[in-house]
């Protein structure tokens, strides 16, 4: 099975005044999804032809084609990877990572705004438009130096899709609320990690192994200027390749975790793929 590159976006904000912590925004996938059905998962998805065009680099600030690729480990097209993150955070969660020619982050508080914002949504999920093309009537900037590469993780080999996912993380811009899409995605919440993982191993919050182990990471962190610093101090990403366990019935039973601290093996009965 080919690999399609793709990339995910996990989205921090300080958690409610007067709670420590941070929260992180997740989305729940339909149950009739092709991939992670009925998984709470970040926002992301495949990187689409549009990530790659011609003059991309336009539109964006804080790190050019080059910068991005050595920052991926790639040798080109790695400014794709940072182009769909934002794209899908924008498709999926509603959220436009952008700022205008003055530098000031794009904000949707007044309703005007919000509106015409929700029709560039509509039109880009429904193939009417892409990003680079909003971008341009917007006059509006992707800042990618504010998005930070931290991850990359590769579908283990039998699975009826298999991604090679970049994993990014952003600050929350503020006059932005995410927004689950009704489509692809059914629910959304603001949730601590800790919090997350808990109802988790109660069995009331689905994730796959890839998005838990996200989510230990973060977890290890207090605040967002602590998560941020730490992915930020990053220099090396290692491509972690899950392996597939079968049972018996010739159906995925375990999968093993080879990770940088050592190897994991995650029971797959009853968690979605």
């Amino acid at each position: 099975m080919t690999l399609r590159d793709a990339a995910t976006v996990v989205l921090v904000r300080e958690a409610d005044e007067g709670a420590p912590g941070f929260e992180v925004f997740m989305l729940l996938r339909a149950v009739r999804s092709d991939f992670n059905a009925g998984a709470y998962v970040f926002p992301g998805g495949g990187v689409d032809r549009s990530d790659a065009a011609p003059g991309v680099q336009n539109i964006c600030s804080g790190l050019d084609a080059a910068a991005a690729s050595k920052r991926l480990g790639l040798a080109d097209g790695g400014l794709a990877f940072y182009l769909a993150a934002i794209r899908e955070c924008f498709e999926e969660a509603g959220v436009l990572l952008a700022a205008d020619a003055a530098g000031r982050t794009l904000s949707l508080h007044e309703p005007a705004v919000k509106q015409r914002f929700a029709a560039h949504r509509a039109a880009l999920n429904a193939g009417q438009t892409t990003l680079p093309a909003i971008c341009e009537q917007e006059r509006l900037r992707l800042p990618l130096d504010a998005v930070h590469y931290y991850s990359h993780w590769i579908t283990p080999e039998g699975m009826p899709r298999r991604y090679d996912t970049r994993f990014f993380l952003c600050r929350a811009p503020a006059g932005q609320e995410p927004l689950h899409d009704g489509e692809e995605t059914v629910d959304h919440c603001w949730v601590r990690p800790a919090a997350a993982l808990a109802r988790h191993a109660a069995g009331s919050f689905n994730l796959v192994p890839a998005t838990r182990k996200q989510l230990e990471f973060l977890a290890l962190h207090s605040t967002v200027d602590a998560v941020v610093a730490a992915v930020r101090a990053i220099e090396h990403v290692p491509a972690i390749q899950p392996q597939l366990i079968l049972g018996a019935d010739g159906r995925p039973e375990r999968v093993r975790l080879p990770l940088p601290g050592g190897v994991e093996e995650v029971d797959l009965r009853g968690v979605a793929l």
